[in-house]
């Protein structure tokens, strides 16, 4: 059996159909869906069970879970604005340490989500060699997921696990993230409301507005890849998972024209105040020990991604993976 923690969130869900491509359905499902539109990504998908993530929590407590091949942990408070640090404390860092020491003491394959948002401004790099003591997050959310890489380093778990550091991650199943979607999600709302997509405007002289950069990421490509480390047990530690080729959020807002066959309509904004502190203007992951392990397919063009994306999912009322 195979469980997805976060199973029925954005990247959880692709994981889930990722495994079903795979031929595997013996799946466990955890999340929390209570009022959420998140159970539509499930609708598509086949899996043994769904259960709530409080009643997993327990059963793990209590060891009444059977034979398990691996665990995928994407289960988190993914907002990056939330504020409530007490939650993302025992949410984010404390679960994760735990669930990982129960899965190595019983030598079940465990991945987990890490985030690029460790690394904060990037002054030191994106680098996944880099010493984790040296990182410095922006914001809480980033340090409650670096907080889980250290307690996993200083345990020595990091040995017996893989942690992820995803960096831009969009695709479909994402619709239901409110305001944390993807800006390709938002943009093409935008233009099909408004006509126009909204930038932020560059507050550093180095940087034209709109030519901020971040490592953008198919979710396609983000759920082949962990499916490959699930496959690879001697894949160990913190990997980075971007393209490695940072592009712009005007290249961005380009494909997404393209993608839906139109001429680019780009309007620049203030960015929020609260925002401009801790706003990063370049990420770009580094790619080498990844691809030094064994992971050797290539990554999908921004281009060719966020057309899929526009046109096979976007443009058909946002249809979930699976459809």
């Amino acid at each position: 059996m195979y469980i997805v923690t976060g199973g029925a969130g954005f990247i959880g869900s692709a994981m889930v159909w990722q495994l079903n491509q795979l031929g595997i359905t013996d799946i466990l499902v955890v999340d929390h869906l209570a009022t959420s539109e998140k159970w539509k990504n499930l609708v598509p998908l086949k899996y043994r069970d769904y259960i709530d993530r409080d009643e997993f929590s327990s059963k793990v407590r209590n060891r009444s879970i059977g034979h398990i091949d691996a665990i995928i942990h994407l289960g988190a408070c993914s907002a990056t604005t939330e504020r409530d640090a007490d939650y993302l404390m025992d949410n984010n860092a404390k679960w994760t340490v735990e669930l990982a020491t129960w899965a190595v003491e019983r030598e079940i394959r465990f991945i987990y989500a890490s985030s690029a948002a460790t690394y904060g401004d990037g002054a030191n790099g994106f680098d996944d060699t880099s010493d984790p003591y040296s990182l410095r997050p922006l914001n809480m959310y980033g340090y409650s997921k670096h907080l889980s890489d250290v307690r996993l380093h200083e345990a020595g778990l990091l040995e017996h696990v893989a942690g992820i550091k995803f960096f831009n991650v969009y695709g479909p199943n994402e619709y239901h993230k409110g305001n944390m979607a993807s800006v390709v999600l938002h943009s093409h709302r935008r233009i099909r409301d408004e006509g126009a997509i909204s930038l932020f405007k560059s507050y550093k002289p180095e940087y034209a507005d709109g030519a901020q950069v971040r490592d953008f990421i198919y979710v396609k490509d983000v759920v082949d890849a962990l499916a490959w480390l699930m496959q690879t047990p001697t894949a160990n530690g913190i990997f980075n998972l971007g393209t490695g080729q940072a592009r712009s959020w005007n290249d961005l807002a380009t494909a997404i024209y393209a993608g839906i066959g139109q001429e680019p309509v780009i309007k620049y904004i203030e960015m929020p105040d609260a925002l401009q502190g801790k706003y990063q203007y370049f990420t770009e992951a580094k790619m080498t020990k990844l691809r030094a392990a064994g992971y050797t397919r290539p990554f999908t063009s921004l281009e060719d991604a966020v057309k899929d994306y526009v046109i096979n999912h976007l443009d058909k009322e946002l249809a979930p993976l699976g459809w």
